[in-house]
């Protein structure tokens, strides 16, 4: 019972929070394309957190022993792999995209680039003038991973760090698959407002919540195997500064994003390839070094 009622209670906390705060940003007539779009949404974004906050602190008074806050660096293979599993996923996509004619990489992006600066309203950037920009895009953006870490924690401590231990406490496949559902929900706002997809806003409401699902087996794993949610909130940063930054300079402009970007149809090959290690190796068992 005291399970159901702290559930409920993060439940109605973060969707009010955040659907509220995200109303009020798209009242104001900020366009989701924007750069002043991405940090105004960053309140809402931390919905998790406070939630969990509440929920442990004052509602169910269970506190945070097993929040998972310390990082355990001991684990640090963990880590890597949080960090760098979105250039694997990324080469599974464009292999597949080419595979199948779904999509041309350009691998100056050029392309990618000006469609970005276009939607961003901005001139468009040529590649050819700055011909340091290319390769050093993906350095940067795995550094960018690391620093945005502390802000994708606002989720993670939440979904991970709280909803995903207590769903279904003794069944930790069936609340990967039910935070995830509800973790993609969270984001039908955004994604309704063209955050994401912009061209295929309706679809990206069937597609998104699939992707999560994957994403939070993956990301669940990795907090049972290190005991800290900072390696959740390392492999959201990634997946959203190298894997989705990625996919949409390889592809934007030239294909459909709702199958090539990182959290499209074709990203689900190497996600759920991982997920289905996951689940059908027994990874998800606990140890008692995993739970030290």
């Amino acid at each position: 019972m005291t399970n159901r009622k702290g559930v409920i209670a993060y439940l109605l906390i973060t969707f009010g929070l955040a659907w509220t705060l995200w109303e009020v940003v798209i009242r104001l007539g900020i366009s989701a394309g924007s750069v002043l779009f991405q940090v105004a949404m960053l309140p809402g974004a931390f919905a998790p957190a406070i939630a969990t906050l509440v929920v442990r602190k004052w509602i169910t008074r269970e506190g945070f022993a097993d929040a998972g806050l310390g990082l355990n660096l001991r684990k640090w293979r963990y880590f890597v792999v949080a960090w760098l599993l979105p250039l694997l996923v990324v080469g599974c996509i464009v292999i597949a995209a080419v595979l199948l004619r779904l999509g041309s990489p350009d691998f100056s992006l050029l392309r990618g680039l000006s469609y970005l600066s276009k939607s961003l309203g901005q001139a468009p950037v040529h590649v050819s003038s700055h011909p340091w920009m290319a390769l050093a895009i993906l350095p940067s953006n795995a550094i960018l991973a690391l620093l945005a870490t502390p802000l994708l924690f606002g989720e993670e401590f939440g979904w991970r760090g709280y909803l995903q231990l207590r769903l279904f406490p003794d069944r930790p496949i069936a609340s990967a698959l039910a935070t995830g559902l509800i973790w993609g929900v969270w984001h039908y706002p955004l994604l309704l407002r063209g955050y994401d997809f912009p061209e295929n806003r309706h679809a990206a409401l069937l597609v998104f919540p699939v992707t999560t699902v994957f994403l939070s087996i993956i990301f669940g794993w990795l907090q049972l195997k290190t005991g800290s949610v900072w390696s959740a909130a390392l492999a959201h940063s990634a997946t959203n500064a190298i894997g989705l930054s990625l996919t949409l300079l390889l592809f934007a402009g030239g294909a459909n994003l709702l199958l090539v970007s990182y959290l499209g149809i074709l990203g689900w090959i190497p996600l759920a390839a991982l997920s289905m290690w996951i689940v059908f190796s027994g990874q998800f068992k606990r140890t008692n070094d995993a739970t030290a």
